[in-house]
């Protein structure tokens, strides 16, 4: 090993890595692209991280034992609610469990399910759009980017209007489960009121469905039920229902921002898809490969395996940086180049294999939508700053806190 190879070391943490953490990725990629640090292995290759997402013997189970022996630690007693969240939740279960709960969601999560969410996004979109044009400084993540999901989803779900406001912080405080090492005890005992409250929330939303379902997503999961006979019980769809927000609302923002960040900065790749509005849903492609939001996932090795002549034993904690996969030039020509004509490859942006997310469609839909009524209804966006803002409190995702432009609309 070389000098300038024992200095690349993963860390998240450094202010430098949180603005572009790209070119530490190649650096890793280059030349440790299977290391240990910070207590786990780190790896960068897209080889690796496929092949690790695809093995059904790494667990997908860590996080909740992670929130458990971190509330231990801190002396957190009362967390069965938090608890049975985690261990609810299609990213953190393995099989069986996983593919009883799979089989369920994925009835009310069919393809044409979410095309017909169509109308609806785009009449959010656009009402968004309108209202943020009447301001005299337009910021589109909290004007546009932020509240579309939020929209769209209680939408869906027929949430009523009084519990709406209430979602996006009650889920931006749960998203902290997401990375327990960085709790504290005031963040776990945040995170069980809110639990604690929504799920309060929910409750008699869930009893009144189960009585007389709609074409809601609550009532189709409350009414899904496979040919042996399985159902999700009521328990189940509300944490559920819960960990759809949790897993769509700051993902899918961060995708939009990425999204219009990435063309804003390239504007021959923006002037282009404003001639070609055909490109759209490419240029989310495009995005999800070239900045997603979702930079990184963990696993647990269940069973020793050798990797770059490194052996990775059971019971160790592997973390795999999709975004750095994403970048890999043996998979992705020229991969640094953000190129919306780019040829459709398998990018890991939603992940890959049994774990792969459920709700990417729907995510994919929102940003094209997005996207094209961003463009159809201005003839500029401009950017009023070259100081991005990049959120702090998840080292997992990759998104802007603020993006202030200007738009000029069309008539």
């Amino acid at each position: 090993m070389t000098a300038h190879t024992a200095r690349v070391a993963f860390n998240p943490f450094d202010a430098e890595f949180r603005r572009d953490p790209y070119p530490h990725y190649r650096q890793l990629r280059e030349t440790r692209p299977v290391h240990r640090t910070l207590g786990m292995w780190v790896l960068t290759r897209y080889a690796d991280v496929r092949g690790v997402l695809h093995d059904r013997t790494f667990s997908a189970a860590l996080i909740p034992r992670q929130v458990s022996a971190q509330a231990e630690r801190l002396g957190q007693s009362d967390m069965t609610l938090i608890d049975r969240l985690g261990r609810t939740s299609l990213v953190f279960t393995d099989n069986p469990e996983h593919a009883r709960l799979r089989a369920l969601v994925n009835r009310a999560f069919t393809t044409q399910q979410i095309a017909g969410l169509r109308p609806l996004i785009t009449a959010a979109a656009t009402s968004l759009l309108e209202q943020a044009r009447r301001k005299s400084r337009v910021d589109i993540i909290a004007d546009f980017a932020a509240p579309l999901p939020v929209a769209v989803l209680c939408e869906w779900m027929a949430l009523p209007e009084d519990l709406r406001a209430r979602i996006g912080p009650w889920t931006h405080d749960i998203r902290f489960l997401l990375e327990p090492g960085l709790m504290t005890a005031h963040d776990l005992a945040r995170v069980h009121t809110v639990v604690t409250a929504f799920t309060g929330a929910l409750r008699p939303i869930i009893d009144q469905r189960r009585a007389a379902p709609g074409q809601d997503l609550i009532s189709a999961l409350l009414t899904s039920y496979t040919l042996g006979g399985n159902a999700l019980t009521d328990d189940e769809v509300m944490l559920l229902t819960i960990m759809c927000f949790v897993a769509g609302l700051e993902t899918t923002k961060s995708l939009i921002g990425n999204a219009l960040l990435a063309l804003l900065r390239h504007p021959e790749q923006s002037e282009l898809l404003r001639a070609h509005p055909e490109l759209t849903r490419a240029a989310v492609a495009e995005t999800l490969r070239y900045d997603p939001p979702l930079q990184l996932t963990k696993r647990l090795a269940t069973r020793d395996i050798e990797l770059e002549d490194r052996l990775i034993r059971a019971r160790d904690q592997v973390l795999l940086c999709l975004a750095a996969a994403n970048r890999d030039p043996d998979v992705f020509d020229r991969p640094d180049n953000f190129d919306i004509t780019r040829a459709p490859a398998d990018h890991l942006a939603f992940g890959h294999g049994m774990h792969g997310c459920l709700g990417a469609p729907l995510a994919a839909l929102q940003a094209e939508i997005a996207l094209d009524v961003l463009h159809r209804h201005t003839t500029e966006i401009r950017l009023t700053t070259t100081d991005f803002d990049w959120q702090q409190h998840s080292f997992i995702l990759r998104g802007l806190t603020r993006l202030p432009i200007t738009l000029r609309g069309k008539g």
